[in-house]
């Protein structure tokens, strides 16, 4: 039976890695770091690759639930767990960036951070990153969660939550299970009554962000605020 050890060192995931940084790798053999050995005479490489065609690719397999990771031969509850850890370990990255810097003067890792956090969900969420008077995060929180159909928000819940932070603006943000990241009429108008209940206190709305399948879509950028 031929393993990766038998490979040249040069086609070694571990050693591209090593020598030419993670971007040079593909999906399977990112993967495969992961999973660190195969099964049943496959490398891991192999078993990746097979892994990702049983799912449909990375993103799938990184956002199926517990159950359906774990019934996958060669994949199991240790496995979800390091991934698991990985996925939150990426989030914080991306927050202790936003935190260092003004987050209008770089909306794409804005989005992209919001993106992270809610697009996975099958059930509604509404959440809100909470800024400082320099426009710095102090924290996210996810307020709201519903069903496939929608989540109940409370204008009086997300202003008491800006005050505990002490924030001077606020960007909302909410996703779409649809995989649609088209801000609805109900969107809209909710975006209004928080900018309004918000601005009684002083607190801006910097942006209301409605993330489906793609970057998702900016209710500021489209002039509804």
């Amino acid at each position: 039976m031929h393993t990766i050890r038998d490979w040249p060192a040069s086609e070694r995931p571990r050693e591209r890695l090593l020598n030419h940084g993670p971007a040079a790798l593909s999906d399977a053999e990112l993967l495969a770091i992961i999973l660190r050995t195969g099964v049943n005479g496959k490398t891991a490489v192999d078993l990746a690759r097979e892994l990702l065609q049983a799912f449909g690719g990375l993103r799938p397999l990184l956002e199926a639930d517990r159950r359906r990771f774990c019934d996958m031969h060669g994949l199991g509850t240790a496995t979800y767990v390091q991934v698991q850890a990985l996925l939150e370990m990426a989030r914080r990255h991306l927050q202790a960036q936003l935190q260092r810097e003004d987050v209008l003067e770089n909306p794409d890792m804005t989005r992209h951070y919001l993106v992270s956090r809610l697009r996975h969900y099958r059930h509604e969420v509404f959440a809100c990153l909470f800024l400082d008077n320099r426009h710095r995060v102090i924290a996210f929180e996810e307020l709201f969660r519903g069903t496939i159909d929608g989540a109940s928000v409370h204008p009086r819940e997300v202003v008491r939550q800006a005050l505990l932070h002490n924030a001077a603006a606020v960007i909302l943000a909410h996703n779409h299970p649809s995989g649609v990241a088209e801000p609805s009429r109900a969107d809209i108008q909710l975006t209004r009554r928080l900018v309004d209940a918000l601005g009684l206190m002083d607190i801006r709305v910097l942006d209301h962000l409605v993330i489906g399948d793609g970057a998702g879509t900016s209710l500021a950028e489209r002039g509804l605020l």
